[in-house]
């Protein structure tokens, strides 16, 4: 019996790695497809060089635009994967909540196949959010459902969810334990570049967000009024809808704001670890900033999270994206820096391990 294992962003290959890898660790058999849903280079193919992860069986070419003809895609090339390889399929691993997910987990449904969603019970309640609409379908066509943590779980279970349920930790943790001490060998250069001796590191991109130019003004503004130094990797989509809106020269003239093109998961590896505070309006960086090895506070972009166990650990902030709001508490955790718990509450860094030891099982049934 064979696994097939999908991805198709960044994040979704870095959280699989722990997994693809611990797959080959036990000489399981599997068919890794990569839907290059970020299919520019800088944003998906170096992330699998980088993490040393073997070089996907088969990827695709989105010419699509529109979510509904990108998801079609993906559903379409995934079909013809299956058809083609002639393998029986056992199950299909998928993690997070992003349209490849949603069309891999929906081919697989399809084809009889059994699906196992890592980082399953995500629940922000938040319907203005794609990746929202996404994880409720995926979690409920599941057969196999990778909880993060025990609050995920009982999301999972007040929704009577037809799968299985298992905790495992989150697959992120395992990711910064195993690559973090290979990023201060290979990519602690990146520090030399940082113009500033103390600073927050800042990432905005969803949709929701940048697309919206009052909320992008609000950010600018927040940028502006920063009482610390910040250093800005920009996202694509971020640059181009400050280039639309016509406020991205006025970013770009801060004398206290360094940007920088999109980074690799090594280079911001290390900048993350040695940044005073994050402000984001990402999941994932949530979750990475409670790792162990970072230990971070994280001023939240949003006004909902679908990971509430770094709020109520300390980590985590819900601040929005009112310029004064984000600007008192970015202030009051600089002069108050505060004491973060030593332990994540998204798992020990096992979690890998965990889902491919009930993998096994799965498919030896």
């Amino acid at each position: 019996m064979t696994i097939l294992v999908v991805v198709g962003t960044r994040p979704e290959i870095i959280k699989m790695a722990p997994v693809i890898l611990e797959l080959e660790k036990n000489g399981l058999e599997f068919v890794f497809v990569h839907t290059r849903q970020h299919y520019d280079y800088e944003m998906s193919r170096v992330f699998i060089e980088e993490l040393g992860l073997p070089k996907p069986h088969y990827s695709f070419e989105l010419k699509g635009e529109s979510p509904p003809q990108q998801i079609g895609e993906m559903m379409i090339n995934l079909e013809k994967v299956i058809k083609q390889t002639k393998k029986q399929f056992k199950i299909m691993l998928i993690q997070g909540d992003t349209n490849s997910m949603l069309a891999a987990g929906l081919t697989a449904l399809k084809e009889n196949i059994k699906i196992g969603h890592v980082e399953a019970g995500l629940r922000s309640y938040d319907w203005r959010m794609p990746e929202e609409h996404n994880r409720r379908m995926i979690d409920h066509v599941s057969d196999y459902l990778f909880a993060p943590t025990e609050k995920s779980k009982n999301n999972l279970l007040e929704e009577h969810v037809w799968g299985k349920i298992f905790v495992t930790g989150n697959t992120v943790i395992d990711a910064i334990k195993k690559y973090l001490p290979i990023a201060l060998k290979k990519a602690s250069d990146i520090i030399t570049q940082i113009k500033f001796d103390e600073y927050a590191i800042v990432t905005f991109h969803r949709a929701e967000n940048v697309d919206d130019p009052i909320t992008l003004s609000k950010f600018v503004k927040i940028l502006e009024k920063s009482s610390i130094s910040l250093v800005f990797p920009i996202h694509p989509r971020t640059k181009k809808r400050l280039e639309q809106y016509r406020l991205f020269d006025k970013v770009q003239s801060m004398p206290h704001l360094q940007l920088l093109p999109p980074l690799g998961y090594f280079e911001f590896l290390v900048l993350m670890k040695d940044a005073k505070v994050i402000l984001t309006d990402s999941g994932g960086l949530q979750e990475e900033a409670t790792a162990p090895e970072i230990r971070k506070p994280v001023l939240v972009l949003r006004t909902s999270t679908e990971r509430p166990e770094a709020v109520e650990k300390g980590f985590a902030h819900i601040v929005g994206v009112d310029p004064p709001t984000v600007i008192s508490k970015l202030r009051d955790i600089i002069d108050n820096t505060p004491k973060l718990p030593m332990q994540s509450p998204f798992g020990n860094g096992d979690a890998g391990v965990r889902i491919v030891k009930i993998v096994r099982k799965i498919i030896s049934v």
